[in-house]
């Protein structure tokens, strides 16, 4: 049996209950290198096999789950963050569908939840913005063409980027390209987040790229933008006194 496993973010307590029990009766786990805090891997039996997939091929991690399953061994594929975003899992899948070997999947905290926590903000603010585009830049491996970021930036809408602090420059470039960002709307920069060694860097669209640069930051960061992170607002009708719910009568009836 093959179980998928989100680590969560980077604190080694905020990996699922669930996820760390597979983790401490997994005979092989197959780890996604430096993305996955090794504070995990404490949890792992004397015996256990372990492998940094960092260093591997996706045809060397499907072969040591070839040789785990015959033995009747259990392995855990642990990923960063929640694997469902950038995890390259469905590859793995389709092959251990392809030969009829069993698995299962156990979500994590993303990254992107982490970094929220991180700032102390909250992504969906009434009259700002309802909607959170996850995405990344284009880099040396391409984006779909209706994704290029420019384009999903004239949306206006929250915007978390993964795998793209390398390319901070070009980010800022095509976050004011779309037109709905200003140089002065908010932005800000979470490296690590979660980790102990956690840093923020709050900034603007504008400044986005010369702040980066000035902390030092050249990997593991998420980039946020959008006016979630500014102080307007309006407050939620689920708590509004006027507002009336399944549960409570409003003071507008």
């Amino acid at each position: 049996m093959v179980h998928f496993v989100g680590a969560g973010p980077g604190a080694p307590d905020l990996i699922t209950r669930r996820g760390a029990a597979l983790l401490q009766k997994a005979d092989c786990i197959i780890y996604a290198g430096s993305l996955v805090n090794p504070a995990l891997l404490g949890l792992a039996k004397a015996d256990c096999a372990i492998y940094n997939s960092a260093e591997m091929t996706l045809e060397q991690v499907l072969d040591v789950m070839r040789q785990m399953e015959a033995a009747g061994k259990i392995t855990v594929r642990l990923h960063t963050g929640d694997p469902c975003l950038y995890g390259a899992i469905r590859e793995q899948m389709d092959v251990l569908d392809a030969e009829g070997i069993p698995y299962d999947d156990t979500p994590g905290v993303s990254s992107f939840c982490g970094a929220a926590a991180a700032l102390n903000a909250e992504y969906t603010l009434p009259t700002v913005s309802q909607t959170v585009i996850i995405t990344r830049m284009e880099g040396r491996t391409p984006v779909p063409e209706k994704e290029k970021l420019a384009s999903l930036a004239a949306h206006g809408a929250t915007m978390v980027i993964f795998l793209s602090i390398g390319l901070v420059d070009k980010v800022q470039q095509a976050l004011l390209e779309g037109g709905a960002y200003t140089p002065d709307t908010p932005a800000a920069v979470v490296y690590k987040a979660t980790w102990p060694e956690e840093k923020t860097v709050r900034c603007t669209v504008g400044t986005l790229a010369e702040s980066v640069h000035a902390a030092g930051i050249t990997k593991t960061a998420l980039i946020v933008a959008g006016g979630f992170l500014g102080r307007n607002y309006e407050r939620s009708k689920l708590y509004d006194p006027a507002f009336t719910t399944e549960f409570r009568k409003g003071t507008d009836q």
